[in-house]
């Protein structure tokens, strides 16, 4: 996840025009949720990210996966985050739209927490945020059983549920360190972290909180059959982690550490993030093959996830020319496809939608190309030369 996330609402285009085009949307596309089907795992989920949509009020919900649905997004990942009815509100709208749903459980929600747990500092430069080895399993499975129950009530089928997100980044887990001032070596590797003890049990409560996971959503009516995916771990590289003073892991690295305590018991993919930048055919190749090294099939570990991917197109003119970003999202999803192929990749969710700036395939009051071509399920890309 991008840092500095924040809602980001288009100005391009007449708002009353589109608000009244959603409102249509919303009730065609209820009358055509589609089966799951039969090939899908074989041939791979491919969705796009819109998180934090409890923070919108309802109409703005329905606009927004209104037009997700409309744009041929068949899935979507969506956030279980504070407010929570909120969150599931905006679960039943995706799914009365036909939208499958990936949902991402926020492990920052402080009711997860001992009352009076304080989050560790990150020293305004950014957010404070709790550590993971002080999550109460307790807690966490009492909310969860209520939330799935709640959305078990409206009908909801969930497709997917991913408990935590980054885990091996200070952004994300407490455990890993801020530092005052940016600009020192971070560790590159878990015997370097400065406080390996807490890191180590916060994973050990990860693993925790990924049976529980299991455990509540065998427990529902409509998601007893969902997968349940690792936390996306991020990819950012030790340069970028010395640069923001912000400790971090190698996803490679992070995964050994859970299957050495058992997660492959728990869960059915690995979740990783992926933000290569503009690179050649080649690079984009080289990239994706050596991040996803760990990816299995069979019975020789799990398949990934990759839960967050994206390309920066800072243009903020319109209309938006997307080309050139366009190629590389095409590049991008050759790679995809090579290992879904190979069964070493389930699923790739475009991130993001409409909130972030630079990233959001949602320009102008529409789809942008670079954003039809990662979207869509039937695009298998162009090989990487």
């Amino acid at each position: 996840m991008l840092l500095g996330k924040s809602v980001f609402r288009r100005k391009c285009g007449k708002a009353s025009a589109r608000t009244t085009l959603s409102c249509a949307l919303v009730m065609l596309c209820a009358f055509v949720q589609a089966p799951v089907a039969a090939d899908e795992a074989a041939a791979g989920r491919i969705g796009v990210n819109r998180v934090n949509l409890a923070w919108l009020a309802r109409d703005d919900q329905k606009r927004v996966l209104a037009e997700i649905a409309a744009s041929g997004a068949t899935h979507v990942r969506l956030s279980l985050s504070q407010p929570v009815d909120k969150s599931i509100e905006a679960l039943a709208i995706a799914d009365s739209l036909g939208l499958r749903i990936l949902l991402e459980i926020q492990l920052g929600n402080e009711d997860y927490y001992p009352p009076g747990t304080r989050p560790r500092t990150g020293f305004g430069r950014i957010w404070d945020v709790h550590r993971l080895s002080d999550l109460d399993l307790g807690r966490y499975r009492a909310d969860l059983r209520a939330a799935l129950r709640a959305i078990d009530d409206k009908g909801i089928r969930l497709d997917a549920v991913e408990p935590g997100n980054e885990i091996n980044y200070s952004a994300y887990n407490g455990d890993l360190l801020v530092f005052r001032k940016p600009g020192r070596r971070t560790p590159r590797s878990v015997a370097e972290i400065a406080n390996r003890d807490a890191f180590e049990r916060g994973l050990d409560t990860y693993v925790e909180i990924a049976r529980i996971t299991r455990e509540e959503l065998w427990a529902t009516v409509h998601s007893r059959g969902a997968a349940v995916v690792s936390a996306g771990l991020s990819d950012m590289s030790f340069g970028e982690a010395d640069r923001r003073g912000m400790e971090r892991l190698d996803p490679g690295e992070v995964i050994s550490l859970l299957r050495a305590r058992g997660i492959d018991r728990e869960i059915d993919g690995y979740g990783i993030h992926i933000y290569p930048g503009r690179k050649t055919d080649a690079s984009l190749r080289r990239r994706v093959t050596n991040l996803l090294d760990f990816c299995r099939s069979g019975d020789v570990g799990k398949p990934c996830w990759v839960t967050e991917w994206g390309i920066a197109n800072t243009t903020q003119t319109c209309p938006i020319d997307d080309r050139e970003r366009e190629s590389v999202v095409r590049a991008m999803r050759g790679a995809f496809s090579r290992l879904m192929g190979a069964k070493r990749l389930a699923a790739a969710f475009y991130y993001d939608w409409d909130t972030q700036p630079a990233y959001s395939i949602w320009r102008c009051g529409e789809l942008s190309s670079a954003g039809v071509a990662a979207i869509d399920p039937n695009n298998a890309g162009e090989p990487t030369r």
